[in-house]
């Protein structure tokens, strides 16, 4: 069945006009091939093993009626498409513009993350702190937590075989751990350097709510079902177990505690949404942290100058954006600026004509599922057929 599926002709299709180029993955993160697809008909009309320059540059110039090709801003695809079709309009996919800038404003209010403590509402009368019982290993985690202890022991037999004389790639066949989760514990000074990522500053429904429940304990209600009861019509769709457990902290911990700041994460995404989707809380927080901070309301500024700028079609405005980013401290936004220069052409034509990358994203993830269908077996030629063949 397979020599025979492998054995038909490849379908006759029209010469394609207006041209998506994307990668997709054989193996992630070590092998990658290009689809191209007739953005126009919505076709695939070739696979190729690899995404390599040279190879599409050798494609295009086999097709000299391509006049436009829809691409992200990889550059290798860029250097392709200007090898192999230089008679053709090169356009910057859209939505990849808008996800550069989202992480450049990520990384911009990340820089600025003191700022976001201006949420953090202070003790109406602040008194001197009584002594704190902390770990004296500074540790975020207390003693009985499951990830903390495991890491901590890990921690510690590996720094003993170490001290033993034991190579990592021993440790390793002894404690069956992976090479990287060796290296990972052997160059870490301490345990608590390992307490990071995902385990740490994890979103709950209630962050949002903690600025209130603060106010409230500090004006003296320390009913946990009553202050539920009051934040449930304010938008809260928490359960009461975590209000209580919050109420709880604050009656145990011998320290004062107050909500933690939203993440970087968190108000980058108030920036970039629409102002009229936003919450009337996340409203007011994100007013007053720009109030706080002119660098994130300069930032702000340009997210949705940019936003107008993409969804009306007005790509000659960007000079005059790059212009004003570049007049501001915001090295996050100066280093997406140098990209949109280096790829000015194709950017400015990504913000003006109506093309677009969607579809070729589509048979991406089309290729995907015929990869699972196939268990990861199939070779390139098998793969390629059942693309093309698939229409």
């Amino acid at each position: 069945m397979l020599r025979l599926v492998e054995a038909l002709p490849d379908p006759e299709v029209p010469a394609p006009r207006v041209v998506g180029v994307d990668e997709y993955a054989t193996r992630k993160g070590r092998h990658y091939g290009t689809v191209l697809v007739d953005v126009e008909s919505r076709r695939p009309v070739d696979l190729l093993p690899d995404r390599e320059a040279s190879s599409l540059a050798a494609w295009l110039a086999k097709r000299p009626g391509v006049e436009v090709v829809c691409r992200d801003r990889a550059p290798f695809f860029a250097e392709g498409a200007t090898a192999g079709a230089p008679q053709a309009v090169q356009v910057a996919d859209r939505w990849h513009l808008w996800h550069n800038l989202s992480e450049a404003a990520e990384r911009c209010v990340a820089d600025h993350r003191g700022c976001l403590r201006v949420l953090v509402s202070d003790p109406a009368q602040p008194a001197p702190e009584p002594e704190k019982f902390e770990d004296p290993s500074g540790s975020p985690w207390p003693r009985g937590h499951r990830f903390a202890d495991r890491t901590r022991a890990n921690h510690a037999t590996v720094h003993e075989l170490l001290a033993a004389g034991l190579s990592r790639r021993a440790i390793g066949r002894q404690l069956r751990m992976t090479s990287r989760t060796v290296k990972l514990l052997a160059n870490a000074a301490t345990p608590e350097e390992l307490f990071q990522g995902q385990w740490q500053g994890r979103p709950s429904k209630l962050d949002a709510f903690k600025p209130y429940l603060d106010d409230r304990w500090n004006q003296g209600c320390t009913n946990a079902w009553k202050v539920w009861e009051e934040i449930v019509p304010l938008g809260y769709q928490g359960s009461y177990q975590q209000v209580r457990a919050y109420f709880r902290e604050k009656r145990l911990s011998p320290g004062p505690i107050t909500a933690r700041p939203p993440s970087p994460r968190v108000v980058a995404g108030w920036i970039l949404r629409r102002p009229e989707t936003l919450t009337e809380t996340e409203r007011l927080r994100l007013k007053a942290i720009l109030v706080h901070c002119p660098e994130l309301d300069a930032l702000t500024g340009h997210v949705r100058s940019f936003g107008q700028m993409l969804t009306e079609r007005k790509g000659e405005r960007l000079p005059q954006w790059l212009d004003a980013v570049r007049r501001d401290n915001l090295p996050g936004l100066h280093t997406l600026a140098a990209g949109f220069d280096r790829d000015h052409d194709a950017v400015v034509a990504g913000l003006t004509l109506p093309w677009k990358s969607g579809v070729v994203e589509g048979h991406v993830n089309r290729i995907k599922m015929l990869k699972r269908q196939m268990f990861g077996r199939a070779g390139f030629t098998l793969l390629r057929k059942r693309v093309l063949l698939a229409h």
